[in-house]
């Protein structure tokens, strides 16, 4: 296994997740339906909005898993620091940065992983927005860009502020309706 990179802007990183003021916070519904919506848009048994702090990848929402952190030394969303793409995973066993970490040999038995960073204006990712299977899979464009838009719509949450005009007017990529459920 190999444990995530620190960033060399980790300290500034961290102050700006730190005045999200939003770690350690109970659950929020805003956050639990993009969750949630997540989960069934892409039929993962796992999603979650993690927050990574300096030890631990802090879940600000779940589905499918009862813990509320990880350590971040394990996390693959610690991966996804210093990017700006999703950092899609297909088979975690044929991955050498993952295959022979506890989350893909132990529970939750993680195969499948699509991390879409959490990007603040300032430019420092606090998080991911992922979702996960226990089996390998394949993502397409329309998938990453449901992905995105959902992404945008949690950043936006975090901060405070309206959702992007494409997030959620421009997210409708299926035609199956708007993402204004979420």
């Amino acid at each position: 296994m190999k444990p995530a990179p620190i960033p060399s802007d980790d300290l500034q990183r961290l102050q700006a997740l730190r005045e999200l003021l939003i770690l350690d916070t109970p659950p929020e519904e805003r956050f639990d339906r993009v969750a949630a919506f997540a989960a069934a848009e892409f039929d993962v048994p796992i999603c979650v909005i993690s927050l990574v702090d300096e030890n631990r990848q802090w879940f600000k929402a779940r589905v499918g898993v009862d813990v509320c952190e990880t350590p971040r030394d394990v996390s693959f969303c610690g991966h996804a620091l210093q990017q700006s793409d999703v950092l899609l995973i297909e088979d975690a066993l044929k991955d050498e940065r993952f295959h022979d970490n506890p989350l893909v040999t132990g529970e939750p038995h993680i195969r499948f992983y699509a991390g879409a960073p959490l990007m603040l204006p300032n430019g420092f990712v606090a998080g991911t927005l992922c979702v996960i299977d226990t089996k390998p899979r394949q993502v397409d464009a329309i998938d990453l860009a449901i992905l995105g838009s959902l992404r945008e719509l949690v950043v936006a949450e975090l901060l405070g502020q309206a959702p992007p005009d494409d997030a959620v007017q421009g997210g409708d990529v299926r035609g199956e309706g708007s993402l204004h459920a979420v």
